[in-house]
């Protein structure tokens, strides 16, 4: 896997390569990109897909001890990274994250065409429900985290409604989610990049003037929303299309908040045609 030294450390990302058109597709808390595996096997014949990892719990590179992993550093480490790599015009595919917000409010969106927002955190709902209250309730005790992360090796707790069982509506492969949960599980510096990332939540003024931002991307727009998510309230998805100027709407049915999870197969369809729709 290729990586690339920003600012705040050393991110490992894929890379398909080709000269098709740029995705970026990005993840949420406790993952890496092997959450978006199928969606980028079934794009990877047409388009560039590239994968970070961020640094949020999945990555097994802690970054640099002063790094500003806030929600709003993390949001420029995707623009610096972006302008590491040498990519412009790209289409970012966001799930579960709600980054697109802060980037576009403070002014980092100048390399994105294109945007598809899936099942994320919007609006104020930070931390998002049931799991992300529960991560941020850990992130403040001592040693939360390390207790948390270690009870998820029991695998019948993954399911919980405080872990994955309102994240994911059928069980993430065990062999995916032992990947996702070993950096927080071996690595107190991983454990400390989490933690300055759930607990930099700002004031909810603020937090909804990120989403009235969306007002100004002119740009191309997808929102795709689980119509059964728990996490990431329904209507928060058509809230967001209304503001986008140029958006499109799609819900996808039998699905939770991970639709790369959950229905791989039918966002890659939909994802194809927007795509498709802009060349």
């Amino acid at each position: 896997m290729p990586d690339v030294e920003l600012s705040a450390g050393t991110l490992d990302y894929q890379d398909t390569g080709g000269d098709g058109p740029v995705v970026v597709l990005l993840h949420g808390v406790a993952m890496d990109g092997s959450l978006l595996r199928h969606v980028v096997a079934g794009l990877r014949d047409d388009f560039r897909c590239v994968v970070p990892t961020l640094p949020l719990g999945g990555h097994r590179r802690p970054m640099h001890p002063g790094a500003d992993l806030s929600i709003l550093g993390v949001a420029r480490l995707v623009d610096e990274f972006l302008e590491r790599l040498g990519l412009s015009d790209v289409t970012l595919v966001l799930n579960d994250w709600g980054g697109a917000q802060s980037l576009v409010a403070y002014g980092r969106e100048a390399r994105v065409g294109r945007l598809v927002i899936t099942s994320c955190e919007a609006f104020d709902n930070y931390p998002p429900g049931l799991p992300g209250g529960n991560l941020v309730a850990s992130a403040r005790l001592p040693g939360g985290l390390a207790l948390a992360f270690n009870l998820l090796r029991l695998r019948p707790l993954r399911r919980l409604p405080v872990a994955w069982g309102w994240m994911a509506k059928r069980p993430v492969p065990p062999e995916i989610m032992d990947t996702w949960l070993r950096p927080l599980i071996s690595s107190a510096a991983v454990r400390r990049d989490l933690r300055k990332y759930l607990l930099s939540t700002p004031p909810k003024d603020e937090l909804l003037a990120w989403s009235e931002a969306l007002r100004t991307f002119d740009r191309p727009a997808l929102v795709v929303w689980a119509a059964e998510d728990r996490v990431m309230p329904p209507a928060h998805g058509r809230r967001l299309a209304e503001l986008l100027p140029r958006a499109e709407f799609v819900e996808i049915p039998d699905s939770y908040t991970l639709i790369p999870e959950d229905q791989p197969a039918l966002l890659t369809t939909h994802l194809r045609n927007f795509l498709d729709d802009q060349r």
